[in-house]
């Protein structure tokens, strides 16, 4: 995802981000936007960070982390390629991490 341009402490850059809305919002073509979860090599062991370790199915290169605790809605035109996927007991981690953020139960 290209998080440029940035402001204060967001994300620059070209970065992976996990989309985080539902495929059918995503594949409407008169929706611009998506939500997606920042994501950083500099993550913390806490509730809201998910630990994601490289993998061919998800295609990251280093340990990396999902940051929970930032939601964004942006422009599909920010999305850049599709790198991989998170297996399903790792989305299961972010769901908990999001709930957790937005005090869902």
């Amino acid at each position: 995802m290209d998080w440029n341009p940035a402001r204060g402490s967001e994300q620059a850059g070209l970065r992976p981000a996990l989309i985080v809305q539902t495929d059918a919002a995503n594949q409407n073509p008169a929706y611009p936007n998506t939500i997606v979860a920042t994501m950083s090599t500099a993550g913390r062991q806490i509730p809201t960070h998910v630990e994601v370790l490289p993998s061919n199915e998800n295609g990251l290169r280093e340990l990396s982390y999902v940051k929970c605790e930032q939601l964004l809605t942006v422009s599909k035109g920010r999305l850049r390629d599709r790198i991989g996927a998170l297996s399903p007991g790792l989305m299961a981690n972010v769901d908990v991490a999001i709930k957790r953020v937005l005090f869902l139960s």
